[in-house]
């Protein structure tokens, strides 16, 4: 049985991944770790410090400013961590690679397949037609999310930036500056509103003809169901940073 840590139990993330953690035959919650006040038929503990006990792999939907705490007892201890939390600083995505050289560390800015599979699309994509079409990215969320552009819409731009002949600038506001755009540039946009849980559209825009690929999310359970798989998947490996394109290996 895997015994899972989950970080930010009560949050909205947190709470799916319970609800999937229960469903599965092959996997329970040893602990959840919240500072936010809360009923859960598992020990609930309001900082890594305060755990008492171990498990085999945490998962992790919380907040940037616990990675610290969460790290430092993955490394402790240990335990493999699937981190899953969104909005993380170029600081703390450094101490998930220091951490990556002492235990297994899954990491990536979307737990979904589905959107995964986006990304080697849009990296085909944009293989094939970056030289002669346009690329816009338009992401829309629910309008609690905090950060933007989402860490998604990131990983896709950083996706086709990858396939790209020529070096790409992210372009995130073109009201301020009043010229044609530059045939560089790849354009982030994002929306706001509602109970949107996710959509993610890639624009191929050339002469007499637009390509879009696209992803929507219309519960949060998928990410759930992606960050168990994670977890089970990351429980046999060795210390390392792994991504969802591993497990899609695999």
């Amino acid at each position: 049985m895997l015994r899972v840590i989950v970080s930010g139990c009560f949050g909205n993330m947190g709470k799916n991944v319970c609800a999937v953690i229960k469903e599965s035959d092959d996997a329970m919650v040893a602990a959840g770790v919240d500072t936010a006040e809360g009923s859960a038929d598992f020990p609930v503990f309001s900082s890594f410090e305060a755990i008492d006990g171990k498990a085999d792999v945490i998962i992790d939907f919380s907040n940037p400013a616990c990675i610290e705490g969460l790290l430092k007892y993955a490394t402790e201890t240990g335990t493999p961590a699937v981190i899953a939390t969104t909005g993380l600083n170029e600081a703390q995505k450094g101490q998930i690679n220091e951490a990556a050289k002492k235990i297994p560390v899954f990491f990536t800015a979307n737990m979904s397949i589905g959107v995964n599979i986006l990304c080697e699309l849009v990296k085909k994509a944009a293989a094939a037609l970056g030289a002669d079409f346009d690329i816009e990215i338009v992401e829309m969320h629910h309008n609690k999310k905090i950060d933007a552009p989402s860490g998604t819409a990131l990983m896709l731009a950083d996706a086709a930036s990858e396939a790209l002949s020529h070096p790409a600038e992210y372009v995130y506001d073109r009201h301020s500056v009043r010229k044609k755009r530059d045939k560089n540039e790849i354009g982030i946009q994002s929306l706001r509103g509602g109970t949107v849980v996710g959509k993610h559209d890639v624009i191929f825009a050339g002469e007499d003809e637009v390509i879009t690929l696209s992803h929507t999310a219309y519960s949060k359970k998928v990410f759930a169901v992606g960050a168990l798989g994670a977890a089970r998947f990351l429980v046999s490996k060795d210390k390392g940073l792994y991504t969802m394109k591993d497990l899609l290996d695999n």
